[in-house]
């Protein structure tokens, strides 16, 4: 499958774009490495089909503290436990005509409309100038954009995942740092082979909704949706979108990433959340590092009548390397001010793992701990509230098999 040229600059910066993906990671989820894995294609090369399958299933361990607990329930400080299929996926991409490319796969281990994991298609439009539609991964965070097969550890940082605390009992909204898959359009590509980018709109409803539900904002009188947008500087060429891989221990990449966002009367109407991203990420021989911090500013719309806006801080640093040709070794230390900047009081999450490749057989042994800790902290009931619902010791082992 050849590399997908876009671009999402004016037709005047269209000259000397190509582009910004590896063709071998395009599916977002396997990764080929090298491999020619099995395609069908026709005797003129203008289709070209490639099925894909990745299966995870994982052992879990979360131990909570007291806080939230009900005893009277018999509420245990073990939960969350046992075993999981974390992702089923099945699916397809290719190309077509030279200038179209497509993917579609399926999450059998989601449920509603997550089971539609991703669903899109590239319209090269020009040399310079291609269009992506459906349903793809926002333009936000190293984490996230990493194919889904390739992560450093199995679990993703908490900073991420987590959902905020808002100190408003009768207001729903739990916006998280992380946007992950949603429905949309996006222009991106590379310029001058260093200046990677990519600008869109989505509906800001995640991945669980395939149907277009939004409004106008009341507020600001514009479509209620996400609006994103991503540059990244990659001196050395594309950075693949890998944090290990036994058949790639001989690159030389790096990358710095900037992104922001504003999803528009979020979460049942209720907010305007902006993010805000930098991140960095690099590739040398058997070391791969990365670091990310990650803002983001929760306003209420005019009809909820709270004048308080909101602000958040998380990110992470995490490092593996290769000690034997087939065995990683990672570190991770995340962090958070899930209370908001203006209380006191952060999340520490430090983790270590071990990851294991089966040689030949595309098998992937994965084994990680979490510690979540809390410091700073004003008073005692800041502190219960900071790791509500998060475990305080989390153990996993993860076999992935991808083919």
């Amino acid at each position: 499958m050849k590399k997908i040229l876009l671009s999402a600059m004016f037709a005047t910066l269209a000259t000397g774009a190509m582009a910004q993906y590896e063709a071998d990671t395009e599916n977002g989820v396997v990764s080929l490495a090298g491999r020619e894995g099995f395609a069908i294609e026709t005797k003129k090369g203008d289709f070209v089909f490639k099925p894909y399958l990745l299966v995870q299933t994982s052992a879990n361990y979360r131990w909570y503290d007291d806080e939230g607990l009900d005893k009277a329930y018999n509420q245990d400080n073990v939960a969350n436990s046992g075993f999981a299929i974390p992702y089923a996926v099945l699916g397809f991409t290719g190309k077509a005509f030279g200038r179209v490319t497509f993917n579609l796969c399926m999450n059998a281990a989601a449920s509603g409309g997550g089971i539609l994991q991703q669903a899109w298609f590239d319209v090269q439009l020009n040399k310079g100038m291609a269009i992506r539609a459906g349903k793809f991964k926002t333009p936000f965070s190293h984490a996230y954009l990493t194919t889904l097969g390739e992560t450093l550890m199995p679990a993703l940082p908490t900073s991420l995942t987590s959902s905020v605390i808002l100190p408003h009992s009768l207001n729903a909204v739990t916006p998280t740092m992380g946007m992950g898959f949603d429905l949309g359009v996006e222009l991106h590509g590379m310029m001058s082979k260093k200046f990677g980018y990519q600008v869109g709109i989505w509906n800001g409803t995640g991945a669980s909704v395939n149907s277009a539900t939004k409004t106008l904002s009341d507020d600001w009188h514009i479509p209620s949706l996400l609006y994103a947008g991503r540059l990244t500087f990659m001196p050395k060429g594309v950075m693949p979108a890998t944090q290990g891989n036994p058949n790639r221990l001989n690159e030389d990449k790096w990358m710095l990433g900037v992104s922001t966002s504003m999803n528009v009367e979020s979460e049942s109407e209720s907010t305007n959340d902006y993010r805000a991203g930098l991140e960095f990420a690099m590739l040398k021989n058997k070391l791969y590092l990365a670091a990310e911090v990650y803002y983001m500013n929760v306003s209420f719309t005019d009809r909820q009548k709270i004048d308080e806006t909101y602000n958040y801080l998380g990110g992470y640093v995490q490092g593996g390397y290769f000690v034997a040709p087939r065995v990683q070794a990672a570190l991770r230390y995340d962090f958070m001010n899930r209370n908001g900047l203006d209380t006191d009081g952060m999340l520490n999450m430090p983790a270590v793992g071990v990851n294991y490749f089966f040689k030949n057989c595309n098998l992937k042994l994965q084994a990680m701990y979490q510690y979540i800790g809390r410091t700073g902290h004003e008073d005692q009931l800041d502190r219960d509230n900071d790791n509500l619902g998060l475990a305080t010791h989390t153990g996993m082992v993860q076999l992935q098999y991808s083919f």
